[in-house]
């Protein structure tokens, strides 16, 4: 079976744009960021990271997720995403590591509309969503090497992201 992805494409220059636009706006912004693009969890993976789930395992920084379906696992952080992280809890030592203007936990459509407006301040005239970060780390990952950091079941739904 041949699956066509139909997630919007970002090229390299527009995924370096949206980062650098991410860095230079709020820390919880540039971390969200960070989470989907170079690490490439869901959206409701990166929403649900607690604090407390914050590690070091080996010298490398690590974050417990629930995946889909309810699996637990541990992920290392690329080095930039623990450090826009850090910035992002300041003192903080507990709860979840994104809130929403009230203090809630921020939720997907809060983390829609700050990728969104991060896209925009890129100048990325593309529909971006945080499934497209998500998309653009499998696709520059060369989906075999990277597709279990990503929580990527071999063939299926997997199939569809194509190495470019």
């Amino acid at each position: 079976m041949d699956y066509e992805s139909h997630a919007i494409a970002l090229d390299r220059n527009e995924l370096g744009a949206l980062l650098v636009a991410a860095g230079l706006g709020s820390p919880a912004e540039h971390a969200l960021i960070s989470l989907l693009a170079l690490n490439g969890l869901r959206v409701s993976e990166a929403t649900g990271a607690d604090i407390e789930h914050l590690g070091l395992v080996r010298g490398h920084r690590t974050l417990t997720i629930t995946r889909k379906g309810g699996k637990v696992v541990t992920i290392p952080l690329a080095p930039r995403t623990a450090r826009a992280i850090d910035l992002a809890i300041g003192e903080r030592t507990g709860g979840p590591v994104f809130l929403a203007a009230d203090g809630r936990r921020l939720d997907r459509h809060g983390a829609g509309r700050m990728v969104r407006k991060t896209a925009r301040r890129a100048g990325i005239g593309k529909s971006v969503t945080p499934h497209t970060l998500r998309h653009a780390f499998i696709t520059a990952a060369q989906f075999g090497c990277r597709g279990a950091i990503a929580g990527r079941a071999r063939g299926g739904a997997g199939q569809r992201y194509r190495c470019r």
